[in-house]
């Protein structure tokens, strides 16, 4: 299993920023593909890990 490395507050920006993103599939009417890129971060705050923060070593999540 991946290792948590996302905490609190980056977890909820994340969160919500993805669910804003895919928001706006919905609110306009033809928008572009880059709605998909909400994915990205709602995945990784669901998941509290960050592939890319493993890359760096960088970690939010409190021990």
């Amino acid at each position: 299993m991946l290792k948590k490395n996302v905490g609190g507050i980056d977890r909820v920006a994340r969160i919500v920023l993805g669910l804003a993103l895919l928001a706006t599939y919905f609110l306009k009417d033809g928008a572009s593909v880059l709605y998909l890129i909400g994915i990205v971060p709602l995945a990784t705050g669901l998941m509290s890990s960050c592939p890319l923060y493993n890359i760096i070593g960088m970690n939010t999540c409190k021990k």
